[in-house]
């Protein structure tokens, strides 16, 4: 009989909150699409309305599954879903809120200038309503929270996002083809590199990279957090002052990584840069690959496609780390509906949102449904969030330390694997990006 492996969901680190950039802007009273100020309600509507929900395809199983489940529970309420890749959906997201045809409720990936231009409503009022603030603990609320000078995030201020389940980016790995190896899960970065040294002497793709949106970066973060450590790596992510991206830590995570580009470790530049991560993930399927960074929200797709061979574990360092935050949703200030909408927020904590959002590869907001088997990849996944937790070693998206950084991450690591940029320019265009952010 295999072990069952069950998961309390630690309270995320002091530090580890959603690291934005924010321009001094002091957020507003909620107000509907007409300007007048919310009364919020748990009481909801007897008529039969339409709310619009807007997000991406990496939470887009869950969702989905969890809008089912609501409108089953109220028969009167209609979702209408919509996605957008990552990058599409974030350039278009605060142009959708400020449009006549608004949506209802958004995934907020980036809360800089959707907070800044009053574009989604503060939910603190649903929040003592619905009991938010005692069924989570507090720092996982914290992530969502912007102070009263508009810059601030996570100490005091306006909640304006409800969790959805956790992400954590780490390492899946092929366990076929590490037992044709005959290696073991690393621990190490020097176990993982022996490793990649063994795939590739045995004609077997170390790494299995899709780069077309940028996801180089995320090597690129966990080599670096993983040398120099969680709260360093943070304090950069928070846009805190003197901050500087151009650490030791750093420069040895570029160097690696454009030294396993010419080790033949990624595999082609061209195929790298032109793959997107959902190509990469087929191909890692395909058994292209005995390595695979990437976050949570794929191990649905990587479970049915790899079966018993999929594995995931925290990306081996120094320190034990991992790139992490809630998947999370807001409402727009425009919902003609905001209860309705508020009433959906809360059901993303239920037991059927929480088992889809386990089911799916997200650690769920409610823990009691995060019961895995040992040795499978959801086994896995619980093991290492409860490592990284632990060791307090979540850290926030780089990508989303200012609102152009994902652009600078994604054309600067396509330019070090096409070697077309030095580690030097590459480390001064990611600081400078941040420094025009944070100026003053």
């Amino acid at each position: 009989m295999q072990r069952r492996t069950r998961l309390v969901l630690a309270p995320l680190a002091a530090g580890a909150l959603l690291g934005l950039a924010l321009t001094a802007c002091a957020p507003g009273p909620a107000t509907n699409g007409g300007g007048a100020a919310v009364d919020a309600s748990t009481t909801l509507t007897d008529d039969d309305i339409t709310l619009t929900l807007m997000s991406t395809p990496e939470s887009g199983a869950a969702t989905e599954a969890t809008i089912a489940a609501f409108e089953k529970e109220h028969p009167n309420i209609t979702i209408e879903y919509s996605q957008t890749n990552y990058d599409d959906y974030n350039q278009s997201v605060n142009l959708n809120l400020a449009g006549d045809k608004s949506p209802d409720i958004v995934l907020l990936n980036a809360v800089a200038n959707t907070v800044k231009n009053k574009l989604v409503l503060p939910l603190d009022d649903y929040a003592d309503l619905y009991g938010w603030n005692d069924f989570f603990p507090t720092n996982q609320l914290n992530q969502w929270r912007v102070a009263d000078d508009g810059s601030t995030l996570g100490e005091g201020g306006d909640l304006y996002a409800a969790p959805a389940g956790f992400s954590l980016v780490g390492t899946y790995y092929n366990k076929a083809l590490a037992a044709q190896l005959g290696i073991t899960a690393p621990t190490t970065l020097g176990d993982f590199e022996s490793a990649l040294a063994a795939a590739q002497g045995s004609g077997i793709l170390p790494v299995q990279l899709g780069n077309a949106e940028g996801h180089a970066a995320f090597v690129v973060q966990l080599l670096g957090q993983g040398e120099g450590g969680a709260d360093d790596a943070n304090a950069w992510a928070f846009g805190h002052k003197g901050e500087t991206f151009d650490t030791d830590a750093n420069r040895t995570a570029v160097d690696t990584l454009v030294s396993w580009q010419k080790a033949g470790y990624l595999g082609d530049p061209t195929t790298v840069n032109g793959t997107d991560l959902q190509g990469a993930v087929d191909n890692f399927i395909a058994g292209k690959g005995l390595f695979l960074v990437d976050g949570i929200w794929d191990a649905g797709k990587i479970a049915e496609g790899l079966g018993a061979d999929a594995g995931f574990l925290p990306f081996p360092g120094k320190n034990v780390t991992g790139i992490g935050t809630s998947v999370a949703y807001a409402i727009s200030t425009k919902s003609a509906h905001p209860n309705e909408a508020a009433a959906f927020l809360d059901f993303l904590r239920s037991p059927e949102a929480s088992a889809q959002q386990f089911a799916q590869g997200f650690m769920p907001d409610d823990p009691t449904v995060a019961v895995a088997d040992e040795g499978t990849l959801q086994g896995d996944i619980v093991a290492a969030w409860a490592r990284v937790a632990e060791a307090n070693g979540l850290v926030a998206f780089n990508n989303n330390a200012t609102a152009t950084m994902n652009d600078t991450l994604k054309a600067g690591t396509q330019k070090l694997i096409a070697g077309q940029t030095s580690v030097d320019d590459f480390l001064t265009s990611v600081q400078d990006d941040w420094a025009a952010a944070h100026a003053g």
